[in-house]
């Protein structure tokens, strides 16, 4: 949550400068792509279902050069909403499991 959370607050920053200088643009994009990419790999260690997917998709996003500034944002945007809500269903999910004990004695 906390990497959704900061990656959200670089489409945001990246978002308002859009009428900055390209090699700004540039390194938020970087930052973004970096930590979408460190974030699929730890999804893909603690098995999230289609997280990882979402997140590798999202960083290619963020470090593809040549498309617009507008679509890149947009499609940012859409992809770090898409990953809150399927973080919070694991989340919810994981909660409602019940405890690995309790199921071993009751298949005793």
């Amino acid at each position: 949550m906390r990497i959704v959370d900061h990656v959200r607050k670089l489409v945001a920053e990246l978002e308002s400068n859009r009428a900055a200088k390209p090699k700004i643009i540039d390194g938020i994009c970087g930052n973004i792509a970096r930590e979408l990419s460190h974030m699929r790999q730890r999804a893909l260690t603690a098995n999230l279902g289609t997280l990882p997917d979402v997140a590798g998709t999202l960083a290619i996003v963020a470090g593809r050069a040549g498309t617009g500034i507008n679509m890149k944002v947009r499609a940012l945007a859409e992809g770090v909403n898409s990953m809150t809500i399927q973080l919070d269903q694991a989340l919810k999910q994981a909660h409602d499991m019940p405890p690995e004990k309790e199921k071993e004695k009751s298949q005793s």
